[in-house]
């Protein structure tokens, strides 16, 4: 019955054509360690490592195609970072909120599955703690993204062959578990803090657990934030604990969480190597940076190679618009990524802004919400390696600046945004969490799926409306797309599940428009 089942995944992968679906389908059952048998690789554990390896495959996707599906066309268009520039996209893009059927399953038949069996693989190959510690941290950044994207998904209740024919968890019970995982993982390495376990099956951190539990500590707080207007409380008691751990989270670059891709970075491919580049920078993120003339546009993107007066500049290509044909959508910015550059999961920055909200709340983060947002800000450059993050923390002056497309076709009346950069603090609590998410937007790029995220939570950073809103009225052109609807496979697999998550959790309503639960500003 399962190599039916197996066999019935590889034709249906093979029918919609998903060449990434049949690699992860190679690497759930063949082992890839050429001559060596089940029992050598348990005995001499490279099959743990492999595993644990394979798991971080999956928070930032290393694999070209499923990187371009998740983190560019669907979180660099929803985030404000990237914006398609292949004219065959077309009418059926996620930025005009019409995908293909093909591009709305990536994440959901993908990544749950492959985290869940390598999450269960492990469980039955060692009794380690602190392995399965790590490996619970890695399933929760992993499967919190693509819980964020849907809402409701089969969590708690899959089974070891990692299939998705299984009930769906409501996203607060999904929260609950992450929260209890995280809680369960962050106990076990801090009371094995000096067990530092082996390189060979950890290239994020090198096995060296003491950054494990920063790392866990700083997702718990990401978390936390994100169910401030949900369940506040919780949210306030999950935060501080976060907070003054006795190791805590991640307060410096030096404890970053990058992870090297197999091969070249796939952002690189993406935006150089497909088609000369499938996707371009938003204008949404150079409007703001060029108009706070951010010091670090030059680590961030290449100058568009547009001529005469508006040569050597920074233009990004407007997001949600019918591309042109003809190949002028190549001279807009580029993203500055090299073949060899690691994938963010995580900065210090990242925390420092996440505190910055949490005091501007009231909560006990160790320092003043403006305290927290300037180390935000210098973190950020420390991290790129730009200079003038003083200045740019006192200017109070400078806000975003009108998008003047180059070619005329795709400008933007006003400004997206009229924030400024320094602290004020007589301003409303509203204005400066805006202040806030404005710059962990900016600190976190290139996290795609992360920016909408809070972009769905806050309302901020403010984004230019899409030009061509394709969804036959289920998406409001002001409040952009809020979730994915779910993959017809689902429909078609796991249909009374489905259709009592859809009933029960999301009123109803499976399509782009519909709120995830955490997403409560309207």
């Amino acid at each position: 019955m399962k190599k039916n089942k197996i066999l019935t995944y590889f034709l249906l992968c093979s029918i919609i054509f998903w060449s990434a679906c049949t690699e992860n389908y190679l690497e759930y059952n063949t082992n890839t360690i050429s001559g060596a048998t089940d029992e050598e690789l348990e005995r001499d554990g490279y099959a743990i490592n492999s595993s644990l390896l394979s798991m971080g495959d999956y928070v930032v996707p290393t694999d070209v195609n499923m990187n371009q599906f998740v983190e560019c066309l669907l979180g660099g268009s929803f985030g404000g970072y990237l914006a398609d520039s292949n004219d065959g996209f077309n009418g059926k893009n996620f930025s005009t909120y019409n995908p293909e059927e093909h591009w709305l399953q990536v994440t959901f038949n993908d990544i749950i599955p492959a985290i869940s069996i390598r999450s269960n693989d492990l469980k039955q190959k060692t009794t380690d703690p602190v392995i399965l510690a790590v490996s619970d941290v890695i399933k929760v950044m992993a499967l919190s993204k693509v819980t964020d994207i849907y809402g409701p998904i089969p969590y708690s209740k899959i089974g070891l062959d990692g299939a998705l024919t299984a009930p769906y968890d409501s996203q607060e019970e999904i929260y609950d578990h992450m929260f209890e995982e995280l809680d369960n993982a962050i106990a076990v390495l801090t009371s094995n803090r000096t067990a530092n376990f082996m390189p060979l099956a950890d290239n994020v951190y090198d096995g060296i657990v003491v950054k494990w539990v920063k790392l866990a500590n700083s997702m718990k707080l990401r978390l936390a934030m994100r169910i401030a207007d949900v369940k506040p409380e919780l949210a306030k008691v999950k935060a501080t604990e976060a907070v003054n751990h006795e190791i805590g989270p991640i307060i410096s670059n030096a404890d970053n969480a990058w992870k090297p891709a197999p091969g070249k970075n796939p952002f690189r491919v993406v935006m150089y190597e497909y088609n000369d580049g499938d996707s371009r920078i938003s204008a949404d993120i150079t409007s703001y940076m060029n108009g706070y003339k951010d010091p670090r546009r030059e680590k961030y993107f290449t100058q568009s190679t547009f001529t005469g007066t508006i040569a050597n500049a920074y233009h990004g290509l407007r997001s949600g618009i019918q591309i042109p044909a003809g190949g002028i959508v190549k001279l807009y910015s580029n993203m500055l990524v090299q073949e060899g550059t690691k994938l963010l999961w995580m900065n210090a920055a990242e925390v420092a802004f996440l505190k910055a909200e949490g005091a501007l709340r009231g909560w006990n983060m160790g320092d003043t919400a403006e305290e927290l947002y300037n180390k935000g800000i210098t973190l950020s450059f420390e991290q790129w390696g730009a200079s003038g993050a003083k200045d740019y923390i006192e200017d109070n002056t400078n806000v975003p600046a009108a998008y003047v497309d180059p070619v005329g076709s795709f400008s933007y009346t006003g400004t997206p945004s009229d924030i400024t950069i320094q602290w004020d603090a007589n301003a409303t609590k509203g204005k400066n969490l805006e202040r806030i998410i404005t710059q962990k937007w900016i600190a976190i790029f290139p996290q795609g799926i992360e920016a909408w995220s809070e972009y769905r939570r806050t309302g901020y950073p403010k984004l230019m409306e899409v030009l061509r809103n394709n969804s036959g009225g289920k998406v409001s052109t002001e409040r952009m797309a809020r979730r994915l609807p779910y993959p017809q496979r689902e429909y078609l697999e796991n249909n009374e599940n489905l259709k009592y998550a859809i009933s029960n959790y999301l009123k109803g309503q499976d399509n782009m428009g519909t709120d995830v639960w955490w997403a409560k500003k309207n």
